[in-house]
């Protein structure tokens, strides 16, 4: 199955690449590496504010981690112009806005993980990952995600 029939027997469509917010670029390719800026979670098309382990649980922040993770692939898309292009999602890094005592950033960022699984599937799909607790994100957002992909 190809990944445009995955992503819309998902009903997910992928957004149009944002804007960045500041001085830097959505993406860099060198060689057959893209390098996605962090992306962070949005819900309605504004940041998806608020804190884990305050006023967020771990199944809503794996909500805005999917979230998250439908936006980079749009921005991938963007940078290769097909995502059957990408040979392999190598790493993830993802920071999670938590309170100090919040221990499941690992499962908040399960939910990008297993969404990359889901469309790219086991082999392209799986990669190498970082999940960090931290005390803020640019403008009160709950999470945010970068990734690095091997493209064609």
């Amino acid at each position: 199955m190809s990944i445009s029939q995955r992503l819309q027997d998902l009903g997910i469509s992928l957004p149009p690449v944002a804007v960045p917010a500041a001085a830097y670029v959505p993406f860099v390719r060198t060689g057959n590496l893209v390098f996605l800026s962090g992306h962070i979670a949005k819900k309605d098309g504004k940041p998806w504010v608020g804190q884990l382990g305050r006023d967020m649980d771990t199944a809503t922040g794996r909500e805005a981690a999917r979230a998250i993770a439908i936006d980079l692939m749009g921005t991938l898309q963007a940078a290769v112009g097909d995502l059957s292009k990408v040979r392999r999602i190598v790493k993830v890094m993802s920071l999670v806005n938590s309170t100090p005592d919040f221990t499941e950033q690992h499962l908040v960022t399960n939910g990008a993980s297993e969404l990359f699984a889901q469309v790219f599937g086991d082999q392209v799909g799986a990669h190498a990952r970082s999940a960090f607790g931290v005390a803020q994100i640019p403008l009160g957002a709950c999470v945010e995600i970068e990734l690095i992909a091997e493209v064609e």
